[in-house]
């Protein structure tokens, strides 16, 4: 079938709505968020529902064109672009927009993959519930590709990935046909566990078009603190008093350097640094002229009424302060304080894209040695490229450090960002040798399958690459990600 007459059977099923063909339309879907990869391609399909995406991936199969599926678009390591020969259809989720039923009894929800993870969580939140899974993007990020991904998030540390969320999928796989998965089961001991091959498959094996996710009850007392440490050495063990004290109460514990919320403070407007004047209570937060060196945000939360979180909180910071592991600290008074603290956090990618060209480094090692993994992976990137600027954030409380260096002030942005095999490859040396994984939760994308021979090969890799021919003989899901 030739590409013009592909596009007019397309069309015949999702209707002029759902087919765009002209570059101004299509642009949108072509870059990545990044935007270190610019592709092409001949048109973006927008299937209403499961079963019109079925019949265009059918289509496709039988014209053997390539599809590329793509949600919000907000992949760190282009899982969802196109490459620029023009071959590759993009297949947009964006239209199975719908929540299909949310159970809170049975604490679960059943979303398509085109709702936003930010409209998941109003949803869940409107029956008294909570998705428990937050990341940065997502206002944007959809449930489909948060899925495909295996994001990982905030609260990781306390609800475990994507994937530990997920009881049922349904899939349109490479040749059109529906399995439909959708299990509100806590247990079913039937075979393979077919729900997990495709969560964090980032589109490769299939399209997931919907999902039942588990709910859990909605906080009814959270308190949040930012805090001010002088090493990684503190964050950690401030961690570990909090762990020592109630880790169920435990929803973030997020680790920032100095340099990145000095990023954020200088180009995100609004930003400010609600840190407390010597001498002040932890209740009385006031801006401090300039950013520390390192900083943890932590969150408690828990369902139960007159937990005393904040009494919790209060009596571990000031021991803390006390015993100088803490140099300062502010408690939030109220949710707009709350959200004040938690912008710090959330806007550390848009002000590090602001700054300059920046190499992104999503890793993980063993929890007890992420203070050992940022001074080693430092000081190999100063001597790699002395002016280079470590910017390290993220999960302290699961081992997630998202290790991003920003370029010399004086470099030019494309020649930075020319290096940055050099620069990954620096980073995930210290990172091999601590026992830790070159991708923690952004995936692989079409940024990093050159590592995959090197950490997964042998019969791991092998092993997929024959998951991947079993369910896509043909190759036509998402080429060029994940295996090389």
């Amino acid at each position: 079938m030739s590409g013009t007459k592909l596009l007019d059977a397309i069309r015949a099923v999702v209707g002029a709505r759902g087919l765009l063909t002209d570059p101004a339309d299509t642009a949108a879907y072509t870059q990545d968020w990044r935007r270190l990869y610019q592709g092409r391609t001949p048109a973006v399909i927008r299937p209403a529902d499961t079963a019109e995406l079925a019949e265009v991936v059918r289509l496709c199969a039988a014209a053997r064109a390539p599809i590329v599926p793509q949600g919000g678009n907000t992949s760190m390591v282009a899982g969802a672009t196109p490459d620029a020969d023009g071959s590759q259809l993009v297949l947009s989720l964006a239209r199975l927009n719908r929540v299909r039923a949310i159970d809170p009894v049975d604490l679960t929800m059943t979303i398509e993959a085109g709702v936003t993870l930010k409209a998941a969580q109003a949803a869940a939140a409107g029956e008294n519930c909570l998705l428990p899974l937050s990341i940065s993007a997502e206002g944007s990020a959809q449930i489909g590709g948060v899925l495909a991904t295996n994001a990982g998030g905030n609260n990781t540390v306390r609800y475990g990935n994507a994937r530990d969320l997920v009881l049922g999928l349904e899939v349109v796989l490479p040749d059109g046909q529906i399995w439909n998965g959708l299990r509100r089961l806590r247990k079913d001991n039937t075979g393979y566990c077919l729900r997990q091959l495709f969560v964090g498959s980032e589109g490769t094996l299939g399209v997931i078009t919907a999902a039942v996710l588990k709910l859990v009850p909605r906080p009814r007392e959270v308190a949040v603190a930012l805090c001010a440490v002088a090493s990684p050495e503190a964050a950690l063990a401030l961690f570990t008093r909090f762990q020592a004290h109630d880790p169920a109460a435990i929803q973030a514990f997020e680790f920032m350097s100095g340099i990145g919320v000095g990023f954020v403070l200088k180009h995100i407007p609004g930003a400010t640094l609600p840190l407390r004047q010597p001498g002040l209570p932890l209740s009385q937060p006031g801006p401090l002229a300039q950013p520390g060196a390192y900083y943890v945000l932590v969150e408690l939360a828990t369902p139960r009424p007159n937990a005393g979180l904040r009494a919790m909180l209060e009596e571990v910071l000031e021991q803390a302060l006390t015993d100088a592991l803490v140099l300062d600290a502010a408690i939030a008074e109220s949710e707009a304080q709350r959200a004040a603290i938690w912008r710090l956090r959330e806007e550390h990618s848009e002000a590090q894209k602001r700054e300059g060209a920046s190499v992104k480094n999503d890793v993980s090692v063993p929890v007890s040695r992420v203070p050992e993994f940022i001074r080693r992976a430092t000081a190999a990137c100063e001597a790699l490229m002395p002016g280079i600027r470590a910017a390290p954030f993220g999960h302290l409380g699961d081992g997630n450090i998202h290790f991003n260096l920003e370029q010399p002030t004086d470099a030019d942005p494309a020649w930075f960002l020319a290096q940055d095999h050099a620069i990954m490859d620096t980073v995930n040396k210290v990172v091999r040798a601590l026992d830790g994984s070159f991708s923690a939760e952004h995936g692989i994308g079409r940024l990093k399958p050159y590592m995959m021979p090197d950490w997964r090969g042998g019969a791991e890799l092998a092993t997929m690459r024959r998951i991947k021919q079993a369910l896509d003989p043909l190759g036509i899901m998402n080429p060029g990600k994940v295996l090389p």
